[in-house]
């Protein structure tokens, strides 16, 4: 709690630009509360907006209030908290048993010179100012207007780039950034990742997408060609037999459905990606593998059913990925598309000698031509009586 208290004490000032807790264990206090500074009678306060099923509310506190606010949240209300401010991103987690875990990370942000009580969100992408794949995708008009029908795909946009902006320094910092979309379907945050990497960062980037709608893809390599994007190619093929022989650096897949995800998982482990970005959906697999005598008396429901199973496939595939060596975070995902919210998997390939114990301990039994059993997640597995594809195609 000193380490939270601090890290409190040393972000929350004009710098801030956000902070989100989220991941609510009391939904009668909320869903989500968002933090940022503002101006009021010339004197720098911090708005609260508390997100309550339909219902917003709102409330200016102090910079001492805000932090002794957001410590009381997290240690028995809210389980994560992202806070960005101008020069570091921080997230704090909070385990079921209240260990609370901070991690850090410096960074470059630009801060508006003036803090007002109705500050607009400063986007990546911002309204007024046309770029092409959205004007394409008809997502801007030509002036830069925001068409109101996509104003939500917009914020989505943005908020993926923010995922992206976030893994910047894990990419290679010199040579061709090779970045592989599974699923990438009409391909809005496909062209958005392209632009934001290779326009707005400079990067020397290479984006091939993948789909099975031969339709679709004609168009986006239209786009692409109409953009004068030359690195970003669109094909169509099925993830579960693609194959790359040269490096890949970053995987994505966003709605690969049901298994889907778990081959396009296993491809980037199997390429050693440095990252991974995957927002699963339609997890129908752990439902129809799920039994746990245990957890019968929930599991008779079939709508409780259906949402434990969701949770425990991409809590699964996490730990899974962390037996590989890679840190994983289960991250909060706005996406108007398909559901009101959605998880993100965000994999980042550590380090030898980094990973932990579990990850050690598999490596190991890989190395001994040994099935992996006995460790925790393995464990959990077995007693819920589930074998996803996931875990499968990582033994074969």
């Amino acid at each position: 709690m000193d380490e939270l208290s601090g890290l409190l004490k040393e972000m929350m000032n004009e710098g801030l630009v956000q902070a989100v807790l989220s991941n609510s264990r009391d939904k009668s206090y909320g869903d989500k509360l968002k933090i940022r500074p503002v101006l009021l009678k010339g004197e720098l306060r911090f708005q609260g907006t508390r997100y309550a099923g339909t219902q917003v509310f709102h409330e200016n506190h102090s910079a001492g209030e805000i932090c002794e606010l957001v410590e009381k949240l997290l240690a028995g209300t809210f389980c994560q908290c992202e806070i960005m401010a101008k020069d570091r991103s921080a997230t704090v987690l909070v385990s079921k048993k209240g260990k609370i875990t901070v991690k850090t990370r410096r960074i470059s942000c630009n801060i508006p010179k003036e803090l007002s009580h109705n500050r607009e969100k400063q986007y990546i992408l911002q309204e007024g100012r046309p770029v092409d794949f959205l004007v394409g995708l008809g997502v801007q008009t030509p002036d830069g207007r925001i068409t109101r029908s996509k104003y939500d795909k917009f914020r989505q946009i943005n908020r993926y780039l923010e995922f992206i902006e976030d893994i910047l320094d894990q990419l290679p910092g010199e040579g061709q950034i090779h970045v592989i979309d599974f699923g990438c379907g009409k391909s809005y945050l496909t062209f958005a990742m392209y632009y934001y990497l290779h326009v707005l960062q400079g990067r020397d980037i290479r984006v091939t997408g993948l789909d099975l709608k031969a339709d679709v893809i004609r168009r986006c390599n239209e786009l692409a060609g109409k953009c004068g994007y030359e690195n970003l190619h669109f094909r169509v093929g099925d993830i579960s037999t693609y194959e790359e022989n040269q490096r890949v650096d970053m995987v994505v897949s966003l709605h690969a459905c049901d298994t889907a995800t778990d081959y396009a998982l296993e491809k980037a482990v199997s390429w050693g990606a440095r990252v991974i970005l995957a927002v699963p959906c339609c997890q129908h697999e752990v439902n129809r593998q799920i039994h746990c005598r245990e957890l019968e008396p929930l599991l008779r429901y079939g709508l409780i059913r259906e949402r434990m199973s969701a949770l425990i496939t991409d809590a699964v595939r996490a730990g899974l990925l962390e037996q590989q060596g890679y840190d994983a975070q289960i991250l909060e995902f706005i996406d108007m598309e398909h559901t009101p919210k959605n998880l993100l998997i965000r994999a980042v390939k550590m380090q030898p000698g980094t990973q932990g114990a579990a990850g050690a301990q598999h490596m190991r039994k890989r190395r001994e031509g040994c099935r992996d059993q006995g460790t925790p997640l393995q464990e959990t597995m077995e007693l819920l009586g589930i074998y996803p594809t996931l875990a499968r195609l990582l033994e074969q």
